[in-house]
Order: structure tokens, then C-alpha cells, then sequence
């Protein structure tokens, strides 16, 4: 209902102050109310953690760790904040974010824009929330794509202490070249690395925190392929499909449609789903799913584990519909059995 209220403001506002004020509001609910609690829901077990529902909060939202306790508040069974780079750093020019309305979609080329991962443990270490916390690490815009590992093994090694599940973020197409990193022989080469540092911080901490890694709807056959391939051999934990699309199809002829970014939220919904069920018969249930893209109600989430997912992840969905969604979606999959 606050949000009904709060929502024609907040689109009065250019998207990203908006999106800063949306923070500075959950920054103070967080705050100042009591710590929030999971909905209620059938637990699934998935990484060795037991989630109490099924619906979480995507990367992206919270880069800096911020608003954990305000988005606790709504009910997810889990949230993932960031992305972080070991060091701080502005993101990309602005404007950098456009809302499209008209189709439910959102473009941003944020470009990693964080405070930075020792910022962010900072807030960490503050927050009330007990629940299951994913941490999503990426590379500094100015570290050259051939040293890239340096920069996710510095945000694994400060992470991993206080993060229930870490995700390597190798998809966003607004920092330059970051794909190539999904590419065969970049991928292997990355993940070889990152599962050798695991074990070291395991013995380290006398705990296992599971490594997911997320990636692009924009693959072919072949790509979706050689990342099953890589991550069965590399024994990661998990894998969340998709981040955002480089697609325009969609949106053509939308005002804003044709700026540069990646486009989520509703257009990006069938794709995103079809890289979902790409990748569970690949996988054949050798490592679970995480969905997201283009969650917007209860029945698209649990599409999203008919098409072979675990656990869903929102984001735009939340900016459009506010916290009814949560709601939503985990009523609609609060009894779902896989």
C-alpha cells in the first residue's frame, strides 16, 4: 500500500535518483524498525544452506551493503548484494540508467559503481539480518581483463568470512570486455583459481562457502554448453541465469529503447528463462539453478523453477511493483516440490 503511494513519486524522479532515494528510505527502515523476518515457506536445501523460501533479492540493488536490513523487511528467503570491486569506484558517466514503462523493462550501464568490498564488510559487520547473505564480486573497471582473477580472489579473501554464498559476476555487459571471461579457456582458467582459493579459505575459517557464478542470456548453444562443461568440472556450487541482455528485440521503437546498457525486467523474461532451461538439461541436476530476469508476478516465478531452477532472484520487478511481489511470489511458490 506505501509503495502504491510512494511509487508516482518516485517515477516522477529520473531513474537514478529515484533508485537513491528508494535507498536512503530502506537505509533508514532498516534502521530504525526491528529486524525482518523470511515468509513463510516449505525450507529448500540447496549449497548445504537451508533457504526459507524460495524468493530473493538480486545483485545489483544493494551495491554496497547498505539497505540489507530494509530489504530484510520484505520477506526474501535470501539476499545477494553488490556488485563490489576491491577498490571504489564512480561506475560509468551519467545518465546510466532509463526506465521503459511502457514494457516494464529498465536499461542501465551502471559500470560496477561501488564504495569499494572493505566499505562494504564494513556495513556487513553492521547489519542486524541473520539470514542467508550472497556477496556478488566483480573487477575494478581499470584492472586489464588478462589480471582479472587478482581482482575476484581479493573480493573472495575479504568476503568469504561474513558471506553465505559468494557469486562471480562475469556477465555484466557494462564493464569493458568482462564477457570475454565466459569464453572457454578465460573461464577455466578463472574458476581453476577461484575453487583453489575456496578450499585455502575453508581450512582457513573451518567453513565451506559455496561459489555461484553468474551468467549472460546472450548465449548460444555451444556457449551454454561449454559453461555447463566448466562448471561441472570445476565443482562449483551453483549458478544464477541470467543477468541483464544486450538484446533490443524487445524494445524497439520504445522511447529509451535504444540506449546502451543491458535491458532487464519484463522483455527480459522469456530469454532468460529459455537460458534456464538450456542450462537444467546440461546440468541434468548435477549442480542446482538460481532464475533471474523478468520475474514480475507470482505465476512467472514459479515458471522459472518449471523451467529447471531452484531459487528466483528479482529486481525490476520490485521497482515496478514494490514489495506486493514478494509476496506474490513466494505465495505462488511456497509449497512448490522439486
Amino acid at each position: 500500500m506505501l509503495y502504491e503511494i510512494a511509487r508516482p513519486v518516485l517515477f516522477s524522479l529520473d531513474a537514478e535518483t529515484a533508485h537513491e532515494t528508494a535507498l536512503a528510505g530502506l537505509n533508514v527502515a532498516g534502521r530504525m524498525l526491528p529486524a525482518g523476518k523470511p515468509l513463510p515457506a516449505r525450507p529448500v536445501e540447496m549449497m548445504g544452506l537451508n533457504f526459507p523460501n524460495r524468493i530473493g533479492m538480486a545483485a545489483g540493488l544493494d551495491k554496497n551493503g547498505e539497505i540489507i536490513d530494509g530489504l530484510a523487511r520484505m520477506g526474501f528467503g535470501f539476499i545477494e548484494i553488490g556488485t563490489i570491486t576491491p577498490r571504489a569506484q564512480p561506475g560509468n558517466p551519467k545518465p546510466r540508467m532509463f526506465r521503459l514503462p511502457e514494457v516494464k523493462g529498465i536499461i542501465n550501464r551502471m559500470g560496477f559503481n561501488n564504495h569499494g568490498i572493505d566499505a562494504l564488510i564494513s556495513n556487513v559487520e553492521a547489519m542486524k539480518f541473520k539470514g542467508i547473505l550472497g556477496i556478488n564480486i566483480g573487477k575494478n573497471a581499470d584492472t586489464p581483463i588478462e589480471r582479472a582473477a587478482d581482482d575476484y580472489l581479493i573480493c573472495l579473501d575479504k568476503a568469504y568470512p561474513l558471506a553465505s554464498y559468494i557469486t562471480v559476476n562475469i556477465s555484466s555487459p557494462n564493464t569493458k570486455n568482462l564477457r570475454q571471461l565466459q569464453g572457454e579457456s578465460e573461464l577455466d582458467a578463472l574458476l581453476g583459481q577461484l575453487k583453489a582459493r575456496q578450499a585455502q579459505l575453508a581450512d582457513k575459517h573451518g567453513r565451506y562457502v559455496p561459489i555461484t557464478l553468474k551468467i549472460a542470456p546472450d548465449l548460444d548453444d555451444a556457449q551454454i554448453t561449454n559453461i555447463a562443461d566448466a562448471l561441472r568440472r570445476h565443482r562449483i556450487d551453483a549458478v544464477i541465469a541470467t543477468n541483464t541482455t544486450l538484446a533490443r528485440d524487445k524494445v524497439q521503437g520504445v522511447p529509451y529503447g535504444d540506449q546502451q546498457g543491458g535491458l532487464s525486467g519484463a522483455p527480459l523474461f522469456e530469454a532468460s528463462t529459455a537460458i534456464v532451461a538450456a542450462l537444467a538439461k546440461a546440468l541434468q541436476n548435477e549442480l542446482p539453478i538460481i532464475a533471474a530476469g523478468g520475474v514480475f508476478d507470482g505465476r512467472q516465478a514459479r515458471a522459472k523453477l518449471d523451467a529447471g531452477a531452484k531459487l528466483v532472484q528479482i529486481y525490476s520487478g520490485l521497482i515496478y511493483r514494490g514489495p506486493a511481489l514478494v509476496r506474490e511470489a513466494v505465495a505462488e511458490t511456497r509449497d512448490y516440490n522439486t
